[in-house]
């Protein structure tokens, strides 16, 4: 890969990647293992993996926090795949809220 990829495009290659895998022995795939552990162990992996990106933006170097950023990337996919859910219909509900202030778009949220 070069520096020339889309974030869009990482993640597209990420989540084939990792679908990839998910099946595959969990002895011998992270991945896999996360997945058969369910969706709280990957949530849980997920914060643990948030928290380590704020505390190296709070006071971190750029590469560490570029490390960071990857980690919660990864465990945000697999987390979503514990749950079935695309990054296909995350992008929709991205799509949707486009052009919509975040004060607006939260105060148009069910209670």
């Amino acid at each position: 890969m070069n520096d020339e990829i889309t974030l869009g495009q990482a993640l597209d290659f990420l989540f084939a990647d990792l679908d990839a895998k998910k099946d595959a022995d969990p002895t011998k795939s992270y991945t896999a293992s996360l997945l058969q552990k369910g969706p709280a162990k990957c949530a849980k992996k997920l914060g643990e993996e948030a928290v380590e990106l704020a505390l190296e933006i709070a006071a971190g170097e750029k590469e560490e926090i570029k490390a960071e950023a990857a980690d919660v990337l990864y465990h945000f996919v697999v987390a979503l795949m514990s749950r079935g859910v695309s990054l296909n219909e995350v992008a929709q509900v991205l799509a949707k809220r486009r052009g919509i202030g975040g004060l607006d778009e939260k105060a148009s949220r069910k209670k």
